[in-house]
């Protein structure tokens, strides 16, 4: 196509100046060409019902190196085509014959006329004969056939998708997690026999540790400093938490100095014997462990005795606890457990928070963190991306696209002076002031002799109804885009500044304007989105890969 970058200088229909000279030229070049090919278009029937199908067909006959293009698009409007048939080639020695059908339908009774068609023969452009087809109402007898209401619009449910793999995936984690919080932290465990031992008040501790100490049978293998080791740690660890809170470090002479001084000063009722006793056992075991002494066996024994003894006489010399020292200790009891109970609830909301963060930075590594985080917020376009898409075909001719949502309807209000000389089909989702904006419109001029269309108006013309709207800045660029079924258009694109949702406020945004032209017929497709939309560009992409349009090139520009 000759698209002038400048919307300007587009190729007019040849004035008739020239127009004796233009069908001059023509003639002599059919008259060559038919001279080796014949071309016939033939339809099955000239009349049909509403609905009913008839067959075009088209019969080319050419040398074998002949190039020969048929028709592929909608070129038969008003006609609209409900099916192309597979070309059949059947070989002549150095000629080929091409049969190429069409099934045609129409829904609206009346007179029609099938367009001529192009085809293309050896870099030649040929018309066939155009056909006139009567579309006739069908005659329903009320007698037999009852009239009934239209139906309403029954609702369908949608399928579930894959959503629920995902919720199941989130339970089962967080059930996994809760558990092992719950197991590790937050159930109470049985206790250990060390730590049950420990829950004894000091002197059943003292007690049962003399009873181990039996158990452990130092004597019966002459373990006797690992017996007296044991033996006065026992009588330390007591009177370490009843008496004098240094016992355990401090040496012999230091601690009989400190029960000789509790004593005296009448904090405790020991006796001289019991001080005595415990003095010689703790000396005697100085000397097992340093000097290596080896007291007989039975001295032992008398030594456990004697322990046992004491710490009896010990526990009777001790004032009972006071009411004010009972309430402290059961105090001190209950903060114990506060503090374990909040440091198990730090622990859960670390653990917790160091999960979602590994999770979010693990997603954001594979997916980006942008992704992740629109995925936990929320998104509209990303919403949009990753939605079912609808395929659907808009207008006739048909344009066939891939979008996020259905198009809706548009109504649009023609002039008065205009209805006549237009029809206006157009369908949409979103506005310009939304962050995406689609809009497919198919126009058909009702100007039989109309041989080219004009783009430049109708770009113009959408350019001045958005200033209308509010937008500024339009920087426009153009280049020809083809479909992926190869049909041919101009891309009209660039930047603008649409309007924001308050007032005096501009979002700098995109857009795309494609549009497509075959005989009397423009169909268009006009896409605008925001640029700092980080999921619009993906959206957008995906639409325009989605277009096409079974219409041939314009006439004009293959000649």
């Amino acid at each position: 196509m000759n698209y002038d970058f400048r919307f300007k200088n587009y190729k007019k229909a040849p004035s008739f100046k020239y127009l004796g000279v233009f069908s001059l030229s023509l003639f002599l070049s059919l008259i060559s060409h038919f001279s080796f090919a014949q071309i016939s278009a033939t339809i099955d029937s000239t009349s049909i019902k509403i609905g009913e199908q008839i067959t075009y067909r088209i019969e080319v006959e050419a040398d074998s190196i002949d190039l020969v293009v048929l028709p592929e698009g909608q070129s038969f409007a008003p006609l609209e085509v409900i099916e192309f048939y597979k070309t059949d080639t059947i070989k002549n020695k150095d000629r080929f014959k091409y049969i190429k059908e069409y099934a045609l339908t129409q829904f609206d009774s009346g007179v029609y006329t099938i367009p001529r068609q192009k085809i293309i023969l050896a870099n030649k452009t040929i018309f066939t004969d155009s056909l006139k087809i009567e579309v006739n109402n069908v005659v329903v007898d009320t007698t037999k056939q009852g009239l009934y209401d239209i139906k309403p619009i029954i609702e369908v449910n949608k399928s579930i998708g894959n959503w629920w793999k995902w919720v199941l995936g989130i339970l089962l984690t967080i059930v996994l997690v809760t558990f092992l919080l719950y197991w590790f932290i937050w159930r109470e465990k049985p206790l250990t026999e060390e730590e049950q031992i420990a829950l004894l008040p000091p002197y059943e501790r003292a007690k049962l540790a003399l009873q181990k100490l039996d158990d452990n049978k130092y004597l019966e293998k002459s373990e006797i400093k690992e017996y007296y080791s044991d033996l006065t740690m026992i009588i330390r660890k007591y009177l370490d938490e009843k008496v004098y809170d240094h016992a355990l470090e401090s040496t012999t002479d230091q601690l009989i100095d400190r029960l000789t001084i509790l004593r005296e000063g009448n904090q405790i009722d020991l006796d001289k014997k019991t001080i005595s006793n415990i003095e010689s056992i703790l000396k005697r075991a100085d000397l097992v462990k340093f000097a290596k002494s080896q007291p007989n066996i039975e001295l032992a024994k008398l030594d456990r005795n004697t322990i046992d003894s004491e710490i009896d006489h010990v526990k009777e010399s001790l004032p009972e606890p006071s009411e004010e020292e009972k309430l402290l200790n059961q105090q001190y009891k209950e903060e114990q457990e506060r503090k374990k109970k909040r440091r198990k609830i730090i622990i859960t909301v670390v653990i917790a928070v160091l999960l979602l963060i590994a999770t979010f930075v693990g997603f954001g590594i594979k997916y980006g963190f942008r992704y992740v985080k629109d995925t936990i917020i929320g998104h509209e376009s990303k919403e949009l991306l990753e939605g079912k898409w609808v395929r659907s075909e808009y207008g006739i001719p048909p344009i066939y696209i891939s979008t996020p949502k259905v198009l809706k309807r548009i109504e649009v209000e023609l002039p008065d002076e205009l209805k006549n000389q237009i029809d206006i089909t157009s369908f949409g989702y979103g506005s310009l002031l939304e962050r995406l904006n689609i809009v497919v419109a198919t126009s058909i001029f009702k100007d039989p002799e109309l041989k080219e269309i004009d783009l430049q108006p109708l770009i113009e013309g959408n350019f001045k109804t958005w200033e209308a709207k509010g937008v500024q800045n339009i920087i426009t660029k153009n280049e020809q885009f083809i479909t992926p079924n190869a049909a041919e258009g101009l891309k009209v694109y660039g930047t603008a500044s649409f309007p924001g949702l308050t007032p005096n406020q501009y979002e700098k945004g995109n857009y795309a304007l494609f549009l497509f032209t075959t005989q009397n017929i423009v169909q268009q497709i006009i896409l605008t989105w925001k640029e700092d939309d980080f999921y619009s560009d993906e959206i957008i992409e995906r639409i325009i890969n989605s277009i096409e349009l079974k219409v041939v090139e314009n006439e004009q520009n293959n000649e």
